[in-house]
């Protein structure tokens, strides 16, 4: 059973956490917002605003900005984490003891943890007992969303419960959230497409033509299906909203931090340096070392992933990187289509 109003808590004072939070209090739906930093929580629940992260945009009344985490969870029955991937393992073990039996837990982190490469939502299993889990992913910048733009997301559980609920407290006239089962495939697709936008600022920063954006996004695509698919997830996933929606967005626009980082390396700057510009986590450059590895491990083909990875880690010369894509292998251009299953 649903709980008609429920009371949601959102882990994370960053920019997505915050414009969430504020859909899910506008929907009427008591609400706290979770910082780590107790001066910015107490700063933004007076002045209406997290001015670091979403400066200028007015916060819902019926949203609480606190730094009182045992506080916040004890009153909750649904609990969305909203953290970088290195912090999420930590903030998961200070929930375990503060929830409460049969509550959901959602993550909205699109990073894998380096080291064990377990996705977020493996992460709360490990962590967390007698709790019900999703994964909440899609082509969604947090400006236009704390804007009112229309946006479509994705709820991934195998529990029609967690699905539900997720989108009653969602679901508003400009903020609309589609279900699947696929749980690892939404999130591992929203992890993955952050490699391919850093890929297309740095092409698009270079002087790259249409054609060159265009093959970029469609191998990129195929390159995440094809991985994908050996981790056991399923390709069909990355053909939806989670897949290639979260794809093109975040391929094709200097709102993603991704694409930021990989246009200030197109720009010259270190890589070092250009993370420092951003100021902000950009979970892409941690995911191209992790997949990498897994992908080495695994013996799947990835050639903008282990080009990316030359560039950002091992100094490689771009014209040489450039030049292996181009003559590399050539693989089918639909690699899952009914008649390559098939064999035929």
């Amino acid at each position: 059973m649903t709980i008609e109003k429920p009371t949601v808590a959102v882990l994370g004072g960053g920019s997505f956490g915050t414009a969430i939070a504020n859909i899910i209090a506008v929907n009427g739906n008591p609400t706290f917002l979770w910082m780590r930093d107790e001066e910015r929580a107490e700063q933004a629940q007076v002045v209406r605003e997290n001015a670091n992260y979403l400066p200028g945009h007015k916060l819902d009344d019926n949203l609480t900005i606190t730094a009182d985490l045992e506080g916040v969870i004890k009153a909750c029955d649904v609990v969305f984490i909203s953290v970088p991937s290195k912090s999420f393992r930590d903030v998961t073990r200070r929930l375990a003891p503060l929830l409460h039996d049969g509550a959901i837990v959602v993550s909205t982190t699109k990073g894998i943890e380096p080291g064990s490469f377990n996705l977020m939502s493996q992460v709360l299993e490990q962590e967390l007992d007698n709790v019900k889990v999703g994964v909440l992913s899609g082509p969604n910048f947090a400006k236009e969303i704390i804007q009112q733009h229309l946006t479509g997301s994705v709820i991934a559980s195998d529990d029609p419960e967690v699905v539900k609920t997720v989108q009653d407290i969602l679901c508003s006239s400009s903020f609309r959230v589609y279900s699947n089962t696929d749980k690892y495939g939404v999130e591992l697709a929203g992890a993955l497409k952050n490699i391919y936008a850093i890929v297309s600022g740095l092409a698009v920063t270079l002087g790259c033509g249409q054609n060159t954006q265009a093959m970029l996004l469609t191998r990129s695509l195929a390159e995440m299906g094809r991985f994908a698919q050996v981790m056991g997830a399923d390709p069909m996933t990355f053909l939806g909203l989670a897949g290639v929606g979260d794809l093109i967005l975040t391929c094709s626009s200097d709102l993603s931090r991704n694409y930021r980082v990989g246009a200030a390396v197109g720009r010259g700057k270190t890589l070092e340096e250009a993370t420092a510009e951003l100021g902000q986590v950009a979970e892409g450059v941690n995911t191209v070392r992790t997949v990498k590895q897994k992908a080495d491990e695994l013996d799947v083909y990835m050639p903008l992933v282990t080009g990316l990875y030359g560039l950002l880690f091992e100094d490689s010369n771009l014209e040489e990187v450039i030049k292996g894509l181009m003559l590399g292998e050539q693989n089918t251009d639909v690699e899952y289509s009914n008649k390559t299953a098939d064999g035929k």
